[in-house]
């Protein structure tokens, strides 16, 4: 029997962004230097695959600093982490190594820069997301005030309508963060903003892609943890890009092929934690069921690349 056909658009960019390459090579990096275990607060990244690939090297991952030995190397994920984590590390002598994406941690300088200058300083974000977590705990309590949403930003009152200053979270809608900062500008024209946009080109490249193949798909997939903002982003610029439906998925074997009846033309990506052959198998399976027509936009090519800590690279060289 022939099998049906299927118009299959895939977005690029998509998948591992610099960030997230950068946070595995580390662990990587220090399992092969210093043995195993090696102890990683937190996941690395919002991908179970990538963490279960780390497991199986000798990565152990923990919830806190306190199931850490003190003799063994610990790295903090890429979404960093409140600045109370390294000082504890420190005052217990353990050797650590700091994954957060270099474009986090611009956002860490940012708001520490805003509070030396005495600004009130706002964060658009998801509240308990790691890197929301991470980026409040870079100043004292009650510092930073987490917005949310365009409601929140229609609600929230300043102590100064002067002095005041927002950061983003790096993994957010484009469009809804526009939103808010639309609302906040409007509301408080004399609001600092950042240098360089907050949210990260990856985030960005992606949800871009995602806009350019969406429109009229039956179907898109995407490809990410339900735990990953970035990918849950992906879902929703599918929705407001023109797919009729869009789901989330882990991988090919989370796919419910009755969400295929009736559809010609699907979108597929990926969020900027899932690996790539999470993808081509994701294809592979689809080969299997429809005799598919491939197209791939022609997206940013990402050439971006960031350093792995020094204690790193000189150890290997």
């Amino acid at each position: 029997m022939s099998r049906p056909a299927l118009t299959l658009h895939l977005a690029t960019p998509r998948g591992f962004c610099a960030g997230v390459d950068r946070a595995i090579q580390i662990v990587e990096r220090a399992i092969e230097l210093y043995g195993a275990p090696v102890y990683v607060r937190h996941e690395i990244v919002h991908n179970k695959h990538v963490v279960d690939r780390l497991k199986d090297l000798g990565a152990v991952f923990v919830k806190d600093l306190d199931q850490c030995p003190p003799d063994r190397p610990v790295v903090f994920s890429a979404h960093g982490v409140p600045k109370s984590v390294p000082a504890d590390a420190t005052q217990r002598k353990m050797f650590f190594l700091d994954a957060t994406c270099p474009l986090v941690s611009k956002v860490h300088v940012e708001a520490e820069r805003h509070h030396a200058s005495g600004r009130e300083i706002i964060l658009i974000g998801h509240a308990g997301h790691p890197e929301v977590i991470g980026t409040m705990g870079q100043l004292p309590d009650g510092v930073v005030k987490l917005i949310e949403t365009a409601e929140d930003a229609r609600a929230f009152v300043p102590v100064d309508a002067t002095n005041l200053a927002f950061v983003t979270q790096t993994t957010l809608s484009v469009d809804d963060t526009s939103e808010i900062v639309g609302i906040l500008q409007q509301r408080f024209p004399q609001i600092a903003v950042p240098h360089k946009e907050d949210i990260c080109y990856a985030t960005t490249n992606r949800q871009d892609a995602v806009k350019q193949v969406a429109q009229d798909c039956d179907l898109f997939l995407v490809i990410g943890s339900k735990k990953s903002s970035n990918s849950q982003r992906l879902v929703e610029v599918a929705l407001r890009g023109g797919a009729k439906v869009a789901h989330l998925i882990d991988d090919a074997s989370e796919v419910d092929w009755t969400w295929f009846e009736g559809v010609a033309t699907m979108g597929l990506s990926a969020g900027a934690s899932a690996p790539e052959n999470l993808i081509t198998d994701l294809i592979e399976a689809i080969r299997q069921r429809f005799d598919v027509t491939m197209t791939e936009n022609d997206g940013v090519r990402e050439t971006v690349t960031f350093k792995l800590p020094r204690v790193l690279t000189e150890a290997t060289a």
